[in-house]
């Protein structure tokens, strides 16, 4: 199922915001269309358009892409999931699949309210901007995290670990053996592992 809200704040521009829609049995692939940019003049290039996409929770979201705005994935489970957005920010809850997302320029959060003991991973990117991932208090992973140009902060760390110095890198187990890989990575920013609901 697939709903649509056009804004604008002129009705000749709402007019002009298309959106393509092409659906097979195993494909479906939206586009929106604006018009294009005028070249001379002050006119009303305003436009938005809102998107809810409700699909199966095990099904496949082999590509998801956005250039500019908001990404929220919400319940997917058993499933393959891949996501880019270039700048905006996006959201990832409660995703028990094999998920790869990544941001170019914004934010990324991942955010699990319970904790599963099943095989999923997380492969979490972002260029410029912060990660924040919330894990239930008793989750079993193999956490990876790197960060270039920022700090790590990790609220499963031993409690001395938290009072030394920053630190850019982390590969360790979380909760005992775990099925479970979380790999998180930000070029230019910092990523925050906080424990949800502690």
């Amino acid at each position: 199922k697939i709903s649509a809200v056009k804004k604008a704040y002129g009705r000749d521009r709402l007019d002009k915001i298309t959106i393509n829609v092409a659906a097979q049995r195993d494909l479906v692939s939206i586009d929106t269309i604006y018009p294009p940019k005028p070249k001379f003049g002050l006119s009303d290039r305003s436009g938005t358009v809102d998107y809810v996409i409700v699909v199966p929770q095990t099904c496949t979201i082999s590509r998801l892409e956005l250039v500019n705005g908001e990404v929220r994935i919400d319940g997917m489970r058993e499933s393959q999931v891949s996501a880019n957005l270039v700048n905006g920010r996006l959201f990832d809850h409660n995703g028990f699949g094999n998920h790869q997302l990544f941001v170019a320029n914004g934010g990324l959060d991942v955010a699990y309210e319970w904790w599963e003991p099943r095989q999923f991973s997380l492969d979490a990117k972002i260029v410029n901007g912060n990660i924040r991932v919330f894990i239930p208090g008793d989750g079993a992973f193999h956490l990876l995290a790197a960060t270039v140009d920022g700090k790590i902060a990790n609220d499963f760390s031993e409690q001395e670990d938290r009072q030394r110095a920053p630190v850019q890198k982390i590969d360790t187990l979380v909760g005992g053996p775990s099925q479970v890989t979380l790999e998180i990575h930000a070029t230019n920013g910092n990523i925050n592992v906080a424990e949800a609901n502690p």
